[in-house]
Parts: C-alpha cells; sequence; structure tokens
C-alpha cells in the first residue's frame, strides 16, 4: 500500500512518470523501507497502463467486497387472522438516575 501511496504522491507532484529511485526517496523521507522486489512487481503490473482507469477498475472491485458490520438479523412482519401485519412498537429504555451517595469522596468535580 505505501508502495501506491507513493506512486500516487509522485504522480500529484507533477511526476508523470514515477521510477523507482523515485519511490525510494519518497518512502525514505518519511522513514519507511522501500523493498525492491515489490516496487519491481508493482511496475510490472501497471506498464502502460492508465492511472485513473485503474482507479476506477478498483472501485469496481471493491463495491463488489462485503464490507460487514451489518447490523442485526431482519425481523420479519408476521401477520395476524386479519390479514394486517401488527404494529411495531419502540421499546423505550428506561434511565435510572442515581440516588447521591456518599460514594463520591466527598467532592464533586462540578461544585
Amino acid at each position: 500500500m505505501k508502495i501506491i501511496g507513493a506512486y500516487l504522491l509522485a504522480l500529484l507532484g507533477g511526476n508523470t512518470s514515477p521510477t523507482i529511485t523515485d519511490l525510494e526517496k519518497i518512502l525514505s523521507s518519511v522513514g519507511a523501507d522501500a523493498d525492491n522486489e515489490k516496487m519491481q512487481l508493482f511496475f510490472s503490473e501497471i506498464k502502460g497502463k492508465d492511472v485513473t482507469e485503474l482507479i476506477a477498475s478498483g472501485r469496481e472491485k471493491l463495491a463488489s467486497v462485503l464490507s460487514g458490520g451489518g447490523g442485526g438479523p431482519a425481523v420479519a412482519a408476521a401477520t395476524s387472522g386479519g390479514g394486517a401485519a401488527p404494529a411495531v412498537e419502540a421499546k423505550e429504555e428506561k434511565v435510572e438516575e442515581k440516588e447521591e451517595s456518599d460514594d463520591d469522596m466527598g467532592f464533586s468535580l462540578f461544585d
């Protein structure tokens, strides 16, 4: 990922065709190690390709990846004998107020 980032930084800086040496300079400027084998693989994969097309292609691929996080399971509405779905009532959470006690060690942050 850092190789891709360095490559894109070089492009943004006006270098229309960054080289491995350019990426090494960028990575070393922030104290990151540059793996020569990975950079050679990267350059062999992008050789002759347009960066904007590669980014667009990557976005399409990422759109098909499940990101997880979802929520709980889906709830199906059951129909009653009359054919109408019952109304779903929101649960109200009761907020319990703490009664003052001597647990505050005799002082309060807001006094």
